[in-house]
């Protein structure tokens, strides 16, 4: 049976679409459409019928036959084989022209082989046969474009220029977008300003273009600025979804509101779902997530679709709204119908662990789990972020070593979880563990580990890492990472060195890194430089009630009432409040929050005596109250009082009311504990026979036996 029988045995599969195609008369052009549509339908056995039919009737051997070799170059590109068959045919053509270089560098930039465009484009310039036209023109550009050559984006435009080409409207917003997108500002600019008028397609590539390179903001929003006062200007929906992704960028309400009220105003339809997730995800960026809300309220389609749902969760987890962004989860009514996607855990399990919700993050894993979404490497890692915040990073440690494929996040927050743990030595070898695995560090993976050598006290190897490997892997250090290094070497009490260093670091710097080296100078006694260090942070950051806090501390060890009373007066005559201290546990599903000398909780008198008998309890133990630090104008016996009962003793002392023996606690505080509270808690923890976790505003605390994983060293 011939190859063409069996091609008319195809016939009634394919009655609607050879009925659009002109009735040929002869069968080489009717081969040559049916060529065109087993590419475009991916009839594989059909195309190669057809192949093996023109090799039988010998007509793919003349020059003549360029044709039908190119469509059959371009039938086996569309399959994938742009490397293989497409390749085979093209070296065995007798004579070559524009269509068939066009077709395979088509195929080679399709399947991702932008470099082969290239050399291909070359082989065509030195055969001198045959002559770009516009469609090469743009193919090579993209190719460019896509592959980041901007020397070679530019050596061929100077070749389409010369052959009179770059007037051809999809040359130019080729080139526009190739220049925008791979940091050619200039000339971008230069290609858009030399058009004669500019079209609405030509705005969109430099728009476009510019939003894909990450450090041409600038350059985006001026463009917008020129579409917005050229009055026969229609945008179309990729005008809007750009304009709204630079509102993003920007965070800026003004000019958000400014577009959104340009559709509105313009009749464009605002309830398309890809455009009312950028109106949520811009509103949440800028601030307003209840904005976002009245946009997720007013699409008519927000119930049956997840990317809806998700889009306003993550824009109440962008604002801290956590709680909010768990119950929007919580009043799905048809999870069944819309279940969630990956994006949808990812933004649940890291509002968990936010608040620290241990037992709500298992009960997610475990829907992770029933949904499939166990192996994604995004759930995954926000899995191991989930577990190590919520203090369990024996959990965390679990789920990152059953992680099949991991990505430079997954090692960044295992490592990262390690070392707030205070797990200094496990945060180093899971690095070290990276470096092996060919995973390419990042500047978060050298905050985790210098984070890590800072709490361990491990001097040298953080300037190892600090001033030789982030040079090797091309890490320009940042102000977080010098922060780092103040917090390093000022924990171990190198004061004449951090002096040295921060007068010679290349960084502004910001009143974290003074509230370090102040609460380093608190530590380790060094009150004249803490004093110093105090003194100008205040001038620096006058409404930062922390280093108030800090001063005056430093003053009442140093039993300098004097200097205790200007601090407070000071913090009066500025209005500066202390932030108070605030800690919670949650027991059977059920956030308990507490204030220091707390008495709005319902169980406060029976907490209040918890507390004054384990105290009573771990004195034998050797606990005594730390009084030094208290005003001289309150009396021994109610400065104790006054440490008795601080946020974290109620809610360690609550959980020993209503969790069974020798389970654990898991508490957090929005401040640093306080070093009566640390001595404290480790003593409760061996009375006990518990591990108590405590995560404050710096790190975790694991109590055990009358040990904290910090050994005092924090």
């Amino acid at each position: 049976m011939s190859a063409v029988s069996l091609i008319e045995r195809q016939q009634v599969k394919w009655d609607k679409l050879t009925s659009l195609l002109p009735k040929p008369t002869e069968a080489l052009p009717r081969l040559n459409n049916l060529l065109k549509l087993c590419a475009n339908l991916s009839y594989l056995k059909t195309g190669e019928s057809i192949h093996a039919h023109l090799i039988v009737k010998d007509l793919l051997s003349r020059p003549e036959d360029a044709w039908q070799i190119n469509s059959l170059i371009n039938f086996y590109a569309k399959r994938g084989e742009a490397h293989h068959r497409a390749r085979k045919l093209f070296d065995s053509m007798p004579e070559r022209n524009v269509v068939s270089w066009c077709t395979l560098m088509k195929g080679y930039q399709d399947s991702g082989s932008d470099s082969e465009v290239l050399k291909l484009f070359k082989s065509m310039l030195l055969s001198f046969k045959s002559k770009p036209n516009e469609f090469v023109a743009t193919v090579v550009i993209k190719s460019c474009s896509s592959s980041g050559r901007i020397k070679e984006g530019k050596q061929c435009h100077g070749c389409f220029l010369k052959h009179g080409l770059t007037s051809h409207e999809y040359v130019r917003n080729t080139l526009l977008y190739m220049y925008s997108s791979c940091s050619g500002a200039r000339e971008a600019i230069r290609v858009l300003d030399d058009l004669p008028y500019c079209d609405l397609l030509a705005f969109n590539s430099a728009l476009s273009g510019y939003l894909e390179h990450g450090g041409a903001l600038g350059e985006a929003l001026e463009v917008l600025r020129k579409m917005a006062i050229e009055e026969d200007l229609v945008w179309d929906e990729v005008t809007y979804m750009s304009s709204l992704k630079l509102c993003s960028s920007f965070r800026d309400l003004n000019m958000a509101r400014q577009v959104h009220s340009r559709m509105v105003r313009l009749g464009f339809h605002c309830g398309d779902v890809n455009v009312s997730g950028a109106l949520i995800n811009m509103y949440g960026k800028c601030g307003k997530p209840l904005y976002a809300q009245r946009v997720y309220d007013g699409s008519t389609t927000h119930a049956q679709n997840i990317v809806l749902n998700t889009s306003i969760m993550d824009a109440y987890f962008q604002n801290k709204s956590y709680e909010e962004a768990l119950n929007l989860f919580a009043k799905m009514e048809n999870r069944d119908e819309v279940p969630p996607n990956e994006f949808t855990f990812a933004v649940l399990l890291n509002s968990v662990a936010e608040l620290c919700l241990l037992k709500h993050g298992g009960l997610l894993h475990g829907l992770v789990v029933k949904s499939g979404f166990r192996s994604h490497v995004m759930v995954g890692n926000a899995l191991v972020n989930m577990y190590a915040k919520s203090g369990s990073i024996q959990d965390a440690w679990k789920t990152f070593s059953g992680m099949n494929f991991r990505d430079v996040i997954t090692w960044n927050v295992m490592i990262c979880g390690f070392s707030h743990h205070g797990l200094g030595k496990e945060a180093l070898e899971v690095f070290e563990e990276m470096m092996v695995a060919g995973e390419v560090p990042n500047r978060i993976t050298f905050i985790g580990v210098l984070h890590a050598c800072s709490h361990m006290g491990f001097v040298e190897q953080g300037r190892y890492y600090f001033h030789h490997l982030m040079k090797r892997f091309n890490v320009e250090p940042n102000l977080q990472h010098y922060t780092c290094v103040v917090g390093l070497l000022s924990k171990a009490g190198l004061f004449e060195e951090v002096e040295s260093f921060m007068r010679e670091a290349p960084v502004q710097w910001d009143v974290v890194a003074w509230s370090s080296l102040l609460n380093a100078c608190y530590v380790r006694r060094n009150y004249s430089l803490g004093k110093k260090v105090a003194e100008y942070a205040i001038e620096m950051y006058p409404n930062n009630s922390g280093i108030y806090i800090l001063l005056s501390n430093i003053h009442a060890k140093s039993k300098e009432w004097d200097g205790v009373a200007r601090v407070r007066s000071l913090m009066k005559e500025r209005r500066v409040k202390k932030e108070p201290g605030v800690s919670w546990i949650c027991i059977r599903n059920q956030t308990h929050t507490f204030l220091s000398e707390d008495n709005q909780h319902s169980e406060i008198v029976l907490i209040y005596a918890k507390v004054k008998e384990v105290l009573s309890k771990i004195r034998p133990l050797g606990y005594s109250p730390d009084v030094a630090g208290g005003y001289h104008d309150v009396d021994a016996e109610q400065s104790e009082s006054n440490l008795s009962y601080h946020s974290e003793k109620l809610a360690v002392a609550y959980g020993l009311m209503k969790t069974p023996e020798n389970s654990p606690l898991y508490v957090t505080k929005n401040v640093r504990i306080c070093d009566d509270c640390h001595s404290a808690i480790q003593l409760i923890s061996r009375l006990s026979n518990r591990l108590i976790v405590v995560r404050d505003s710096n790190r975790f605390h694991h109590f055990q036996n009358g040990q904290c994983s910090c050994c005092d060293y924090w």
